[in-house]
């Protein structure tokens, strides 16, 4: 999923646009390009933060925090620093001592995205806590959610809050609004078996109400249906039923429909295209990257296996010019399918990740943190069959050492 992007963004690329989503993630444009604004220490990225300034934070520290990086502190105080006083979060607030008013440009996706992050480095209770109640102020009648509160639900907002509200600790299901559920708003948005793209889910309804198959809301949608947050493992095993399914579906039966649209759709070259107006199709990097996270939760990683093949072999390139958010996506996507961060096609996305921003926590402090717990947990893990907790925490310290969803382009609208 990504970010998805602001109205003024959508406004200048409706074509590429996620209709106001930043589970889109608006293309970093130019790394290179002088911003407009001062670009704050702790905020990773070089490029004006105006319409991705918290997305692309949220995702660089979520993506670290799974890989058992710590990341700086002032990166962490940056991003929980510029939360309004009702819990909501804008796309970036050049002075955030200035309170929020009705002219700032709050909305669910980055909101979202902050809660998914600050709910897995821990210790944000409060702030997770306020932006869930502005979330739940913001659901729609239909379970669901849009860009904006009072905006029309699509999936891709859904989906982000769905995963935000996960990993808060509370359960989707229960989060009703007029008898609505999110996922009565997702179910609703899946294409019918017998049309075009049956089993994938639509970004929102067309003019006449029809629903086109969309791949990134698609990817979006999988992980909604399951559940889940941005950052998440493999399922286990295959489920059963895992292709189109009519009738009064199930969460479960709508993820394994889109999961079965997104296999087909890489099948034939291992990407998703994005049709950009006035140009052949080309790859799409960030709905690949999501297309894979979605394809191993619902089916396992031998389920994404080609296009997590391709995604290693091209996706490096890709995150090199467009920024942390996508460095963020392939970390996620190679977090999904067990396969290593540190040597992803060749190249160690936790480290390019890191020196997009203020350096992770200190490499040897972790590690010496790492040894000492190792060794003063030795005589507590002798009763415990030899294996010590401690030890296994070690480990995963020790593997974070090295260092340690802009905006990437979606069509929402066009995407296969």
């Amino acid at each position: 999923m990504n970010v998805r992007r602001s109205a003024a963004v959508l406004a200048a690329t409706a074509v590429i646009g996620v209709a106001a989503t930043p589970v889109a993630q608006a293309a970093d444009p130019s790394p290179s390009a002088s911003p407009s604004v001062a670009i704050p220490s702790g905020l990773y990225g070089s490029t004006d933060p105006s319409f991705d300034g918290v997305w692309r934070q949220s995702l660089a520290l979520l993506a670290q925090d799974t890989v058992g990086v710590e990341p700086a502190a002032k990166a962490v105080e940056w991003l929980a620093g510029q939360q309004c006083a009702n819990g909501a979060f804008a796309p970036f607030r050049a002075d955030p001592a200035k309170p929020c008013d009705a002219k700032t440009p709050v909305d669910t996706n980055m909101t979202a995205a902050a809660v998914q992050a600050l709910a897995a480095l821990g210790g944000h209770d409060a702030a997770t806590g306020k932006a869930i109640t502005w979330l739940k102020s913001a659901q729609n009648k239909d379970g669901g959610w849009g860009y904006t509160a009072g905006g029309p639900s699509d999936t891709n907002s859904t989906s982000l809050v769905i995963g935000a509200l996960t990993a808060a600790g509370e359960q989707p299901k229960d989060v009703v609004k007029s008898g609505k559920s999110p996922y009565d708003a997702l179910l609703e948005l899946t294409v019918p078996c017998d049309e075009d793209g049956g089993g994938a889910f639509a970004y929102q309804p067309g003019k006449k109400g029809q629903l086109a198959a969309n791949a990134d809301a698609t990817a979006a949608g999988v992980l909604g249906a399951l559940g889940k947050g941005m950052a998440t493992r493999a399922a286990d095993q295959a489920p059963t039923g895992s292709s189109c399914a009519d009738g009064d579906l199930t969460p479960p039966q709508a993820a394994a429909g889109g999961a079965a649209h997104l296999a087909q759709a890489t099948e034939k070259d291992g990407h998703l295209k994005s049709a950009l107006a006035g140009s052949e199709d080309q790859p799409d990097y960030g709905n690949t990257a999501d297309a894979v996270v979605a394809l191993a939760a619902q089916g396992g990683a031998e389920q994404a296996a080609k296009p997590l093949k391709w995604l290693e072999k091209n996706g490096p390139a890709w995150a090199e010019q467009s920024g942390p958010s996508a460095y963020a996506q392939l970390i996620f996507a190679a977090h999904a399918t067990g396969s290593d961060p540190y040597d992803f096609g060749g190249t160690d996305l936790v480290q390019r990740l890191g020196a997009t921003g203020p350096a992770p926590q200190s490499a040897e402090k972790t590690a010496d943190a790492a040894e000492k717990a190792d060794s003063e947990s030795d005589s507590d893990s002798a009763s415990d069959d030899g294996v010590s907790v401690w030890w296994i925490i070690g480990v995963g310290l020790v593997a974070g050492i090295g260092i340690g969803f802009l905006i990437s382009g979606r069509n929402k609208g066009q995407q296969p």
